[in-house]
């Protein structure tokens, strides 16, 4: 019913939400005479009034065309793996005390408690790079994800695709990742639309960077299109199973390692996780 996709502004009204009374006069071509009838109507139709959700559509006036380089780098990972890895890769911060969530409980006023420990609230950094091909996930946990964890990381790469003559790693416009440093162990990068970096950064790496033309080439999401990043929900299952309502609080080196436990099976590969993430068709 189109009607409801469009403001009742669009038709006169004041108000930014319809209401049945006037959804009624609008459709007066219905030939229904009550509020009742129409919402038994409505739901006949499959339409209900429901919670919406928070949306904003990439700005990015290249993201036609940044999509596109995304699609012809993947397809040269699906045809040629031997020589074209195509990774998701991105950032997760978590913390050691659990984030609320839904929970099974005593039906009435008793509610799943986040058992949280008088510790200070730590914070902890994951990145990570998911294979859209094989499901092969490459991660490493830090306290920060600053220059030198970001250029660690690079190396982790290409020691996980050794073989690789080119390995694309697709990463939203955090300016960090384009720091001359951490783009030093890295060859010469193909940005047709640079993204921003701040002015008063230096131009080039400094003398001791590692320069090893790494083969590693970014490609950047359009802007604020976090939907486009696959490992996004990686990160999803990951707060899901582990970190909502977590008991660990008390023991902060215990809950890094239940992150780890639950990565590490992916190093070498899953189709479940890519059917979870989209990859894949069910």
């Amino acid at each position: 019913m189109a009607v409801v996709r469009r403001s009742p502004q669009v038709f006169g009204y004041a108000n930014v939400r319809w209401k049945l009374g006037q959804l009624l006069d609008v459709c007066d071509w219905l030939r229904l005479t009550s509020p009742g009838g129409l919402s038994q109507l409505l739901q006949r139709l499959g339409i209900s009034y429901k919670r919406g959700r928070d949306y904003v559509h990439s700005p990015d006036r290249h993201y036609v065309e940044k999509l596109e380089l995304l699609q012809q780098a993947r397809l040269r990972a699906y045809y040629a793996p031997e020589r074209y890895v195509f990774t998701y890769a991105d950032q997760l911060t978590y913390y050691r005390q659990p984030s609320l969530a839904q929970a099974y409980a005593i039906r009435g006023h008793a509610q799943p408690l986040a058992e949280r420990s008088h510790a200070k609230n730590t914070a902890f950094r994951i990145m990570g790079a998911l294979n859209a091909v094989s499901g092969q996930v490459t991660y490493r946990q830090r306290s920060h994800t600053n220059i030198a964890c970001l250029v660690d990381f690079w190396y982790d790469l290409r020691q996980a695709y050794p073989d690789a003559t080119t390995i694309y790693v697709v990463v939203d416009n955090w300016p960090v990742l384009f720091h001359p440093e951490v783009l030093a162990p890295l060859q010469a990068q193909n940005l047709p639309w640079p993204p921003y970096v701040p002015s008063n950064w230096p131009k080039e790496a400094s003398q001791p960077a590692r320069h090893d033309n790494l083969p590693i080439q970014l490609l950047c999401l359009p802007t604020y299109a976090s939907w486009l990043n696959p490992i996004e929900k990686l990160w999803r299952w990951l707060k899901q199973d582990v970190l909502h309502l977590h008991r660990l609080s008390h023991d902060w080196p215990a809950l890094k390692q239940a992150v780890a436990d639950f990565l590490d099976p992916f190093a070498a590969g899953s189709r479940p996780l890519l059917r979870y993430v989209g990859l894949l068709p069910d």
